[in-house]
């Protein structure tokens, strides 16, 4: 844990920047951005799954471009 106290006559933007810099050095934020993004590993048979459902969805819209159809766009997220 980062702590940073107030020096006598210290501006409140100093403070800031010197406990940001703290906050670096100490690699907290590397952490939590590792520990934000992790996905716990899949099964081997889900991975399968997974791939056999990738390359069939490839194989549609493959088959939809050979034949000149518009190939449907997901969106993810908001608009």
């Amino acid at each position: 844990m980062v702590e940073v106290k107030k020096k006598d006559n210290e501006s409140f933007d100093s403070l800031l920047r010197r406990f940001n810099r703290k906050i670096q050095q100490s690699g907290v934020l590397i952490r939590a951005r590792r520990i934000r993004f992790f996905e716990p590993p899949k099964s081997r048979n889900l991975q399968k799954i997974a791939a056999r459902r990738r390359t069939q969805i490839r194989a549609e819209k493959e088959e939809l471009k050979k034949m000149g159809k518009p190939v449907p766009v997901k969106r993810y997220g908001r608009r």
